[in-house]
């Protein structure tokens, strides 16, 4: 078909170029933003008596109509055309005629691709802040039912200090917490209208920027013409919101594969979200998790593309950042599956707390407690650091933990021992003191589940 800029050419482009200069392909993700953004562009036009209020009441019908017939599958959207803005101007004018070629009137294909690709972007990331904020739900509920499940907190992969399963859960839901934070300042930041600007110096028609951001509810107007067409920032700002998003959902990943292992049993996945072994009879295998943790590195690539596609970009609009669609595309549908697939994953996973509370205490997660209580006897903490060290050699070799010791094994390493060293070393006592805002004590942890539920009502 006859391209819509076709007029300066003698002759037609070649295929391969033209199949290589097209978007039609993965653009067309964008059919219902393009003819949004036509609508108000039409509305605005006709207040500015650029056109009739029939001419903008015919062109509402044909881009509504279009619209309709998209989505019902009546008409498909082929690689007949280049763009999807192509697409739809051409199906208008065939439905209406010549009134439908005054639709492009005072605006370029650089800022209707912006504004798509700005309409995009912002109702995407309304659907991941939902899905961020059915994750933290998810992990709020598993933090209300387990202040008092212990388990081993850990440095370095060794058992540290005794903590329980809320406040391991709590971490995450701070960090998911801050990832919502970044998507609404993403959202504030990028929403202003490029559409008005032209390819990039604006337009002599009497536009009212104001009312068409106004329209399709931006908070205004973009304020530089040449900025507005060749910004991306708000593509590479989201590309790196979600790799934060993925290495944070990766990082769970990895605990959940090491504490469905046989050696930990912390946790038991649902069959729904493993799978089997084709050779291996026993194996249950954390497939949704280590899918994930994959995938992140998918999602970071995408962030490194655009970032090295936009570093060389003179002013103003250049080919190059057609670039900026395919990958940005691809990173929110992997997100977003990543995201709606672990929320299930978690929420459907049996924690073993028996297994959990043994690791705890067969770990020596207590050791700085029973130092602590030596301590609190006038012994130095220099001695005290050296008297548990040789009481954890000595469960060592004995294959106890110190909650096994007898008074007099206690004793004959240090006689400040007495009969209370057992209530200050169990997981009760040794979670249950730790009282300061953001530590594990029960106080302290229904304080925090307190402030994160009135942050999910609020947000």
């Amino acid at each position: 078909m006859a391209q819509l800029w076709g007029g300066r050419f003698t002759k037609e482009t070649d295929k391969l170029v033209y199949n290589f200069n097209a978007s039609i392909s993965f653009d067309q993700k964008f059919y219902k933003q393009d003819i949004k953004g036509s609508m108000a562009h039409v509305r605005m036009l006709a207040k500015q008596g650029i056109l009739t209020e029939k001419e903008r009441d015919e062109i509402l019908e044909g881009l509504g109509s279009i619209l309709l017939d998209v989505e019902c599958g009546k008409l498909e959207i082929t690689s007949e055309y280049e763009d999807i803005h192509s697409f739809v101007e051409a199906n208008l004018i065939d439905r209406i005629g010549d009134v439908g070629k005054k639709l492009h009137t005072g605006r370029s294909r650089n800022d209707q691709v912006a504004l798509d690709m700005k309409l995009y972007v912002r109702d995407e990331i309304t659907e991941l802040d939902g899905l961020v904020k059915k994750l933290l739900e998810t992990l709020l509920s598993i933090m209300e039912e387990n202040v008092h499940t212990f388990m081993p907190g850990f440095t370095h992969l060794q058992k540290a200090q005794p903590i329980t399963l809320a406040h391991h859960m709590g971490a995450y839901f701070e960090m998911f917490k801050r990832d919502r934070g970044r998507l609404a300042d993403i959202f504030k930041r990028m929403n202003t209208c490029p559409l008005g600007s032209g390819a990039l110096a604006g337009t002599t028609y009497p536009l009212d920027r104001e009312y068409t951001a106004k329209l399709l509810e931006f908070d205004g107007p973009t304020l530089n013409s040449m900025d507005s067409v060749s910004d991306r920032d708000y593509v590479i700002e989201l590309l790196s919101a979600l790799s934060t998003i993925m290495m944070h959902l990766s990082r769970f990943s990895e605990e959940i594969i090491i504490w469905n292992s046989n050696e930990y049993r912390f946790v038991e996945i649902d069959d729904a979200y493993s799978t089997g072994s084709s050779i291996m009879p026993q194996k249950k295998n954390p497939d949704i998790a280590e899918l994930v943790r994959g995938k992140t590195g998918r999602v970071y690539g995408a962030l490194m593309s655009i970032l090295t596609t936009m570093k060389g970009i003179p002013l103003a609009y250049n080919k190059d950042m057609q670039e900026d669609k395919e990958l940005t595309f691809d990173a929110i549908d992997t997100a977003k599956g990543c995201l709606a697939l672990f929320t299930g994953m978690v929420g459907t996973m049996k924690f073993r707390k028996d297994v959990m509370e043994n690791s705890a205490k067969n770990g020596f997660t207590n050791a700085t407690d029973a130092a602590d209580y030596l301590v609190n006897h006038g012994v130095p903490f220099r001695d005290a650091h050296g008297i548990v060290g040789r009481l954890v050699l000595y469960c060592l070799e004995k294959n106890i933990s110190l909650d096994d010791m007898t008074l007099e094994e206690y004793q004959a390493i240090s006689p400040v021992f007495q009969n209370d060293i057992y209530e200050a070393i169990s997981m009760k006592t040794c979670v249950e003191k730790r009282v300061t805002i953001g530590a594990p004590g029960p106080d302290a942890m229904q304080q925090v589940i307190a402030l994160n539920r009135k942050y999910l009502e609020e947000n």
